[in-house]
């Protein structure tokens, strides 16, 4: 494991996992004894020859995992190279990472102190008690090709990368803020197949009045949410249409794609954590990856707000 000089480096590092001292502090006081108490959870669970507490302590300490996970997230680091720098075996990576992964991916996105969004439900709830614009849009991950032969493999293929990818809707405040990621859909979804079946629709059409900015992908739902998704204008002529009618569509179409660039920002602060620019391993983890780093990126931006609030 590493010493204490070079765990302290990691810490006071931002460049290296991303955060602040102060909000790795945060993670460790909060997800420490949950993960101390699910490990005891499942020590007692399972038949034992000895014991509780007998045979070979940890090598790895919850703080030197939590580190593990978040460098494992930033930069994408290998399980050996970890494994190489906290003087560990592989599998002790493996194992660290898997446990810290789905605590991250729980906390759901932070706000303000205190508040957090778990789902897409309470992401509507707060935009409308808020009355914020809310902006969506869907991001592709590339992933590794499905084995030969493997049912479902070309659904991973997307139509508009074509390339193997998983999809993943981000769904931001016009300040640019996380608020929501969803689970990983294969990269064959479209947006708006995506967004329907995780029930956007019917919450907005039931929820209170709001304005959720989307691009021509969504096209469609305004419709369906009684005007609430707002996507670029239709051309109402194809054919033959007056100059003044070009000018003024491409004007129109320009402001609604300033009024959303935010969430492209929002998007690339998301892949600036190198997980996420090309996964190389399972895909079955990449719904836990995308939800870990949207929580990790809220709460560290909200940290930075209340900081530069209190300057």
């Amino acid at each position: 494991m590493v010493g204490n000089a070079s765990r302290a480096a990691i810490v006071r590092n931002r460049r290296i996992t991303g955060l602040s001292a102060d909000v790795i502090a945060e993670l460790v006081a909060e997800l420490g004894p949950l993960w101390h108490e699910r490990h005891q959870a499942k020590v007692a669970s399972r038949p034992r020859k000895r014991a509780v507490g007998a045979g070979a302590k940890h090598r790895l300490v919850f703080v030197d995992r939590l580190l593990a996970t978040l460098v494992h997230l930033r930069h994408g680091a290998t399980h050996d190279v970890l494994a190489c720098w906290f003087d560990v075996d592989r599998s002790t990576i493996t194992r660290a990472i898997g446990e810290v992964r789905p605590l991250l991916a729980e906390r759901g996105c932070t706000v303000s102190p205190g508040v957090r969004l778990r789902t897409l439900t309470e992401v509507v709830d707060h935009l409308g008690a808020s009355g914020k614009t809310g902006i969506i849009d869907g991001t592709e991950i590339r992933v590794r090709r499905p084995a030969a032969g493997r049912q479902d493999r070309d659904k991973f293929i997307s139509g508009k990368s074509k390339q193997n990818a998983v999809k993943t809707m981000v769904l931001t405040d016009a300040d640019g803020r996380m608020l929501f990621c969803s689970p990983a859909r294969p990269g064959s979804c479209a947006d708006i197949t995506h967004a329907r079946q995780l029930g956007l629709a019917s919450l907005l059409a039931n929820g209170p009045a709001m304005e959720i900015l989307a691009d021509a992908g969504y096209q469609g739902l305004g419709a369906q949410t009684g005007g609430r998704v707002v996507t670029p204008p239709h051309r109402k002529s194809n054919k033959n249409a007056p100059d003044w009618y070009e000018e003024v569509h491409e004007r129109q179409r320009k402001a609604h794609s300033s009024r959303r660039i935010r969430v492209e920002h929002g998007i690339a602060h998301l892949k600036n954590w190198r997980a996420l620019a090309r996964h190389l391993g399972r895909r079955e983890h990449m719904s836990d990856i995308v939800q870990a780093v949207a929580g990790l990126l809220s709460l560290q931006q909200t940290a930075d707000l209340t900081s530069a609030r209190q300057m």
